[in-house]
């Protein structure tokens, strides 16, 4: 089939800055100021709402490459003694420590390091190399935003802020726990099953949000391909009888967001009838899979999997990189401590049943402390949210309320 011009005018697919969670870099920095190789600075009034009680004190972790991070190791105030700790392991992207969410729509890693301090643990939570404060604020280092290997770097990152923690007076280096979110999954399984291999002590346990149980470029293939199968499944074919009448294009088009409906709308309907350059065998109607996938290949161009002209090179080294890695399914499963794995039912990037894989292998393995939890009407960040037009938002209160549980009973 010759794709037209039409076609190739309606972009469809998904955000190519961040592949695993939706991160957002907003502004950038001339230089790094304030932070000290392994230094620390005055704790942190309480100040904002929620952090009550809480001391937050201001550290700085050397990455090594001339890379130092601002981070921050909070703790409850009256504590005594060394502590527990969850390190908070971002998604993709560039982000802040607390993973602010664009648009003002909060953030993902303070309400749970709010949380897991009233259960009485410290937190670390860091910016990623190249981030230098919180909105995220980035630096114009092309080298620390974009280095060789980038994932196996975020590895290296994320266990030099595993080993600042262990040697922090304030920490029990025997009850680290890793808690990662979309790409942070991934890391955390792959530090939690090698330890020694990244020089840090075995995590007390592992919680995972947004797991990626498969390999990134089925993870892709349905995040930019897809889904969009999915939801002229889903929302457009009420009859389910995988294909689609010019009637009922037009009402899936109904109520739709704009972008949506001008991307779907010349792959489906030419005026009133179906489109004709899709409907190839002419019976008036669109076979979901076999006619408008053919389209939607096209226009994607998913088949030049992972050269493809709408990713940036960056993201393309970053998808060939994380490739070279076990997944969480692969990895988690050589790790014996307890883990809880946490998914949306209506996630799109890291899509239910690669949670239900992961946890089938964690539990083939013998892992007898092992928990998973697919939450109804959530989304990849955690939130409930409609599936194919997810707004972002905070961990809703219920899975705070289940990490703040799980971490109450494993101190």
């Amino acid at each position: 089939m010759t794709t037209t011009k039409k076609y190739r005018n309606a972009a469809i697919g998904v955000t190519t800055a961040a592949i695993l969670f939706a991160g957002v870099g907003v502004a950038h920095a001339d230089s790094i100021t304030g932070t000290t190789s392994g230094g620390t600075q005055a704790p942190a009034a309480a100040g904002q709402s929620g952090w009550e009680g809480i001391t937050r004190e201001q550290v700085s972790i050397d990455f090594g490459k001339g890379w130092v991070t601002k981070a921050e190791l909070t703790y409850p105030s009256n504590a005594k003694g060394r502590l527990p700790v969850v390190v908070l392991l971002h998604g993709s992207g560039h982000n802040d420590m607390n993973q602010t969410l664009p648009d003002g729509k909060g953030s993902t890693f303070v309400p749970l390091a709010q949380a897991a301090s009233r259960e009485g643990y410290a937190t670390l939570r860091f910016n990623k190399r190249g981030v230098t404060d919180i909105g995220p604020v980035e630096s114009t280092d092309p080298a620390q935003l974009q280095p060789k290997n980038p994932y196996e770097q975020i590895q290296k990152d994320a266990a030099a802020v595993v080993r600042f923690a262990a040697r922090s007076p304030r920490v029990d280096p025997s009850k680290i726990f890793l808690l990662g979110h979309s790409e942070g999954t991934n890391v955390a399984a792959n530090l939690a099953a090698e330890p020694a291999r990244f020089g840090i002590p075995k995590p007390a346990g592992v919680v995972e949000m947004g797991v990626v149980g498969l390999p990134i470029k089925q993870l892709l293939t349905f995040q930019i391909y897809g889904r969009l199968l999915a939801q002229l499944h889903d929302e457009f074919d009420v009859d389910g009888d995988g294909q689609l009448t010019a009637a009922e294009a037009a009402d899936g088009l109904i109520g739709q967001p704009a972008q949506v409906a001008d991307q779907f709308r010349p792959v489906l309907l030419d005026g009133r009838k179906v489109a004709a350059a899709t409907d190839s065998n002419h019976d008036g109607r669109i076979a979901i899979d076999a006619e408008a996938g053919v389209v939607l290949r096209e226009i994607t161009h998913i088949g030049l999997y992972p050269n493809l002209p709408d990713l940036d090179a960056y993201t393309i080294s970053y998808a060939k990189d994380i490739a070279r890695f076990p997944t969480v399914s692969q990895a988690l499963p050589k790790f014996s401590g307890p883990t809880l794995l946490l998914n949306g039912e209506n996630d799109i990037q890291t899509p239910a049943r690669a949670a239900l894989v992961a946890d089938a292998a964690v539990a083939a393995a013998g892992n007898k402390d092992h928990r998973i939890v697919i939450y109804p009407g959530m989304a990849h960040t955690m939130n409930i949210t409609p599936k194919f037009t997810p707004e972002f938002a905070g961990p809703d209160q219920q899975v705070i309320t289940e990490i703040r549980g799980w971490l109450k009973s494993h101190r």
